[in-house]
């Protein structure tokens, strides 16, 4: 199955064309045009939603389960065109993409699940005293209530999982909120068959056709117009820093102002103690140039530093490293903007004082190589642009003279997603002393492993402290992500035909 995109925009259930045009830039194969969006746009797909609200606000779980398993259906039915379409638009591989599809709807199962379990809710109840003294207490119920219409913003670095119909949208229907996502201009093709994939779910189980809309990109106002509109109330973003903040910045400037969950990088440490090292520095050395490399550094939990004492064993892991990061060729990267960007943040590291380089490369074009950098813990404390993410398969190997000096390191750390520690049983006391500052800087802590896979799952934590993420508290991967799109409200001597369904 060839699928040919039309180029248009998805506004509550209609295909709508715009005023303007702007060409996809495929890494292979042919460029198509797509309709720039417009402040029209967001107007309508933002007044459809809220009229949806209405109704999919109230649905059953029940019912959201049901769509979101259609939702589902109709991506596997598409499964072959879709792949072929990423393909061409990403560069990624195959492989890749099937495995990013099967991730995207099984996350939707999940999600549909989850809330048919009812746990989410948050259900407390209070029971009336009505004979308490001195003074009596009401009856008083909480539970969990969508918020309201959610933009979302299509992630550039996963097509499929992050983007259209990915995590945010996921949890955002899950919770009974209404979408309107802003396609990324990186893949408008394989955003626009899975948009025609949830407006046929849509339609199967009768819901509102406000429910979704999907805004192709071409014009940075539409982004800022969407997280302004008065009628959406929640946003959820991945992406870049600096696109990032300057969105969160509006959300909090509007009149009302609204929670902007944004995921916006990481370098993702790692801690490598001393008995692990001489034990088994090789093999760790080994698993963190392919953690590094995996689809050209392309993953916001991609582990850019590796931190670790002084000394022979050291030495040995950096050599091991580079020869491991010699032998991996060019890689596509998903844009020409996102490969200009790594070049820049390769001679940005290049340049730094007190860094030298381990493995020097040459990558132009669209295309990616391995770069790796060693320096010590005192010039990384010296140097505060070297803890910031280069988007790309750059490592950098920080030597400490003393564990005193490593948990320096990790104290000067800002927010990050992950943070990793390699240690074994003779570490573990060197270790402990480390886990409260970790704790404090990272969502997710691994031991012994790489942080490039990420579960959906109901354990998992995808977000952390500024600027990892812009909401501590929230995850944007996981069934707890949900609830970023629910409020608590409590209800107080309500009778029962008043209640929600759900109590």
């Amino acid at each position: 199955m060839t699928f040919t995109p039309h180029g248009k925009h998805l506004i509550a259930g209609k295909w709508v064309d715009g005023d303007g045009t702007f060409s996809s830039q495929p890494a292979s194969g042919t460029p198509h045009n797509f309709a720039v969006g417009r402040i029209a746009d967001v107007e309508a797909a933002a007044a459809a939603a809220e009229d949806a609200f209405w109704s999919f606000g109230y649905s059953t779980r029940k019912e959201r389960a049901a769509l979101l398993n259609a939702i589902a259906d109709e991506i596997e039915a598409r499964g072959t065109a879709i792949t072929e379409i990423g393909m061409q638009e990403s560069g990624l591989p195959e492989a890749r993409l099937n495995g990013e599809r099967g991730r995207t709807t099984g996350q939707l199962r999940l999600f549909a699940s989850h809330i048919l379990k009812g746990d989410y809710l948050d259900h407390r109840h209070d029971e009336a005293l009505p004979d308490r003294q001195p003074l009596p207490r009401s009856d008083l119920q909480l539970i969990q209530r969508p918020v309201g219409p959610v933009a979302v913003f299509g992630a550039s670095n996963f097509p499929l999982a992050f983007s259209t119909a990915g995590g945010d949208t996921a949890a955002a229907l899950a919770a009974g909120c209404p979408v309107v996502v802003k396609g990324h201009s990186a893949h408008p093709g394989t955003s626009e068959i899975v948009a025609e994939a949830i407006c046929a779910a849509v339609k199967t189980c009768g819901t509102h056709p406000g429910v979704f809309s999907l805004i192709q990109g071409g014009n940075r106002e539409v982004g800022a117009a969407l997280v302004q509109h008065p009628l959406i109330k929640a946003v959820g973003f991945t992406g870049s820093l600096g696109g990032g903040r300057a969105l969160f910045d509006l959300c909090a400037a509007r009149p009302e102002p609204i929670p902007f969950f944004g995921e916006l990088g990481s370098v993702n440490p790692m801690f490598i103690f001393a008995a692990a090292l001489e034990n088994r520095g090789e093999a760790i050395a080994q698993g963190w140039a392919g953690s590094l490399t995996m689809g050209a550094g392309q993953f916001c939990t991609n582990p850019g530093v590796a931190v670790m004492l002084a000394g022979d064993a050291a030495d040995a892991f950096v050599k091991t490293t580079g020869d491991a990061l010699s032998q991996v060729g060019p890689q596509t990267m998903l844009t020409d903007g996102i490969a200009d960007a790594y070049r820049s943040g390769q001679r940005r590291v290049a340049q730094a004082s007190g860094v030298r380089e381990v493995l020097t490369t040459r990558c132009d074009l669209r295309n990616a190589t391995p770069y790796l950098y060693a320096t010590t813990a005192r010039a990384w404390l010296d140097n505060e642009e070297l803890a910031e993410e280069v988007f790309g398969p750059l490592g950098v190997i920080v030597t400490a003279e003393t564990v005193e000096e490593m948990l320096a390191v990790a104290q000067s750390l800002q927010g990050q997603l992950t943070c990793t520690v390699h240690v074994d049983a003779e570490d573990a006391a060197a270790a402990a002393g480390f886990m409260p500052v970790l704790e404090r800087k990272a969502g997710r802590i691994l031991a012994n492993g790489f942080p490039t896979g990420v579960e959906v799952s109901d354990a998992m934590v995808h977000g952390g402290p500024y600027p990892a993420s812009t909401n501590f508290g929230a995850t944007s991967v996981g069934t707890l992500s949900i609830r970023r799109f629910l409020r608590p409200v409590c209800y107080q001597d309500m009778p029962d035909s008043l209640l929600p369904e759900d109590l």
